[in-house]
Order: C-alpha cells, then sequence, then structure tokens
C-alpha cells in the first residue's frame, strides 16, 4: 500500500462513521451524509489528527523531545498538535499570531487557548502582523542549541506527509461507500490551510477516482491563492509517494463564495448553516471552517449545483471548541 513506508503514531480509533442526515436529506431533496471526524476522540477531535497520525510519527522517528507549530489565537490545529504532543509525551510549543481582528473576551480566552493551556502547551503569543513561522524556526533554532531535538510543524500540519492523512482517509471512505452500497457525487470539506483537499484530492488519484467530486469552500483566502496552494500541495504530496501522477488545475474543485469579509470573520450564512444543522440534526458546526462549508453546501443544493437524489457527503472537520469564542457572533 502507498503509505506503509511512513512512520505513523496511531491517534485515531479506527474508521470514523458515515451517518445519513435523514431530516435535511427529506427537507433538501438530496441524500446527505456526514463523515464525522469531529468524533475523532484525542483533544476534542478534528481533521487535523488524520495529518499528526504521519507528522508525530515522523517527529518520533527522528527522535524529536519538541514539536512546534504555527497558527492563528484560536486555532484548532494548534490544539490537535498540543494534545497528540501530550500523548506522545513530546514537550510542544504552539507560536500564535492575532490574525483575527477580535479583542472579546471569549475569544482571547476561551475555546481553544484555554484547552492549550490544560495540555500544558508553551504558547508564544505575537500580534496579528507577525510572522509566526519566522518566529518558530528561530525558537527551533535556538532550543537546539540548548541540545533539544525540534520537530517543526506547518501551518494546519498541511506539508506533503500531513496530507497523507487524508490521501489515506480517500481510501477509507472508498471503503465505506462499498459497505454502504452508494457512492457519492460529491464530497465536500472546507479549505484552510489547503492539506484536507489536497490529501482527499490525491487519494482520488492514487485509487483511480474523480478528484472533482471533492469540493472545497475556502476560508482562508480567495480561490485563485487558495488554488495555487492546493495544487502545489497535491504535486508535492505525489512526489513525495514516488507516484508518476498529476492533478490539472481544472479538476480542483474550489468555491470561495462562503469567505465573507476574510478568514475567522462571522458571516450570516454561516451562522444559518450553524442554526439550521444543530436544530435538524443535534449536530455542531464551528464558526471558522465547517460552518461556512456547510453553508457553502446548502447554497449549492438552492442553485441546483447538486441534482435531486444525489448522495453528497459532508466532512465534519471539528473545532467545535471555536464556537464558545464565537459567542457574540450567535
Amino acid at each position: 500500500m502507498f503509505f506503509d513506508r511512513f512512520p505513523v503514531r496511531p491517534l485515531l480509533d479506527g474508521p470514523t462513521p458515515i451517518q445519513r442526515l435523514d431530516r435535511l436529506s427529506d427537507r433538501l431533496g438530496v441524500n446527505l451524509f456526514v463523515k464525522r471526524d469531529d468524533l475523532s476522540g484525542l483533544g476534542l477531535g478534528g481533521n487535523k489528527l488524520r495529518k499528526l497520525e504521519f507528522l508525530i510519527g515522523e517527529a518520533l522517528a527522528a527522535q524529536a523531545d519538541t514539536i512546534i507549530t504555527v497558527g492563528a489565537w484560536q486555532s484548532n490545529h494548534a490544539r490537535l498538535t498540543a494534545a497528540a504532543a501530550a500523548k506522545a509525551g513530546l514537550h510542544c510549543e504552539l507560536v500564535l499570531n492575532h490574525a483575527v481582528e477580535r479583542d472579546d473576551d471569549a475569544y482571547a480566552h476561551n475555546g481553544n487557548p484555554l484547552l492549550n493551556e490544560l495540555l500544558g502547551a508553551l504558547v508564544h503569543d505575537l500580534p496579528g502582523a507577525a510572522d509566526t513561522l519566522a518566529y518558530a524556526q528561530a525558537r527551533a533554532a535556538q532550543l537546539r542549541t540548548e541540545g533539544r531535538r525540534v520537530y517543526l510543524c506547518p501551518l494546519g500540519g498541511s506539508s506533503a506527509v500531513g496530507c497523507l492523512g487524508y490521501a489515506r482517509a480517500a481510501l477509507e471512505i472508498r471503503e465505506q461507500e462499498a459497505d454502504l452500497g452508494i457512492a457519492f457525487d460529491g464530497i465536500v470539506i472546507p479549505n484552510g490551510s489547503g492539506g484536507t483537499h489536497a490529501g482527499l484530492a490525491v487519494g482520488e488519484v492514487l485509487f483511480d477516482g474523480n478528484p472533482a467530486r471533492v469540493r472545497g469552500h475556502a476560508v482562508l483566502r480567495g480561490v485563485d491563492a487558495t488554488r495555487e496552494i492546493t495544487l502545489g500541495k497535491i504535486g508535492e504530496t505525489l512526489r513525495l509517494l514516488q507516484v508518476d501522477k498529476d492533478l490539472p488545475a481544472s479538476r480542483l474543485n474550489l468555491c470561495d463564495g462562503q469567505l465573507g469579509p476574510g478568514y475567522g470573520q462571522p458571516t450570516d450564512a454561516m451562522r444559518a448553516a450553524v442554526i439550521t444543522l444543530a436544530r435538524a440534526e443535534g449536530l455542531f458546526l464551528d464558526p471558522v471552517y465547517s460552518g461556512k462549508a456547510f453553508a457553502g453546501l446548502l447554497a449549492d443544493i438552492e442553485m441546483g449545483y447538486y441534482h435531486r437524489g444525489q448522495n453528497i457527503l459532508f466532512v465534519m472537520t471539528g473545532g467545535v471548541p471555536g464556537l464558545f469564542a464565537y459567542r457574540s457572533a450567535f
């Protein structure tokens, strides 16, 4: 298998379930399913754990004793890196900036920052314009002079190694399709740092599927920048796997219609999507990633992008602690 030669630190308890949303399916006229990557357990769960299985695996194989990663103040990836590091016995440092211009008490202290503190991560608090990666690299160099063995983890865990997590998830979805006796016409995800989308697209390429059925809703950057970054990660991941294939830009399915004013900025459509899923199915979306992607899915259904009776899979990527940080948005 493609992934066997890469070290892995298991963080999930097996395949995450796929569930049909009966009430919303009846209401919307499509067969709507969710893949519950928010139930992946460790650190309150989320999609980043699939990436971290390979990233922590690589760190441990390199005999690292410290992991450093970067992100925004309410980063889900930072929280899950801290949780994975705690489980693996690694010292964790988080370099976080205030990329989202919010200064209310809930955003500053609730949600992921509270959990990062409980997990024992050392947090470096930088202003919004600060270069988190440059700071992290300098911090890693400093720690190495002190004899520490440091593994530097990228934004969102979205390196080629991290992308392997969702390339492998594409195989998991195919196996679940076979078990359910259906094929998904569309797979819907948020696209932030690009790794989840890149990984699923790579998986479709590896297993002779259709990469265009994976539709990413950009939540960090506009569609052009998101496309460039995601295609770059797809190419890097295919090269890492030593697979002589490529993905034409035309087959990368992206939309930025739900980005709104920018990353982490609430929109009316996001609020409506979060409330819709909660009140129809008792499930929670986060306000930054999955809330906007689900808003995009609802808009696509309304506009006829998906047709009546089609099977649509929405990947629940987690991030629920963000709801508590965005209390004022609701």
